[in-house]
């Protein structure tokens, strides 16, 4: 088995690129909302991911892309506990979790 700290950069640029387009593509065809949310979810850590990984090659020896994923990490989590918030509330109001039958909101 292969270290991390073995593996080329290119790996890690891959496997972030495929999570921020499987975040897309999960964001833009689902209608549930908790799926929309775990989409977006995949392309913040995506985001996290190059943060570390320019971080390794572009300053090896300094820590600034770890502090930017932690305080992305952070933000995220904040994020979905928010919209968490919103999306129960948004179900016991239209008792549904599907944008289609949400459209209309106005009271």
């Amino acid at each position: 088995m292969i270290p991390v700290e073995n593996l080329p950069v290119e790996c890690f640029l891959v496997l972030s690129t495929l999570l921020f387009f499987i975040g897309v593509f999960g964001f833009v065809t689902r209608r549930n909302l908790i799926a929309m949310l775990i989409s977006t979810e995949l392309v913040l850590n995506a985001v996290d991911i190059n943060f570390a990984v320019f971080n390794r090659l572009l300053y090896p020896g300094q820590l600034e892309g770890f502090f930017f994923t932690l305080f992305s990490i952070g933000v995220a989590a904040a994020e979905t506990a928010v919209a968490v918030a919103i999306i129960i509330n948004v179900y016991r109001r239209f008792h549904s979790d599907q944008v289609n039958r949400i459209e209309n909101m106005k009271l």
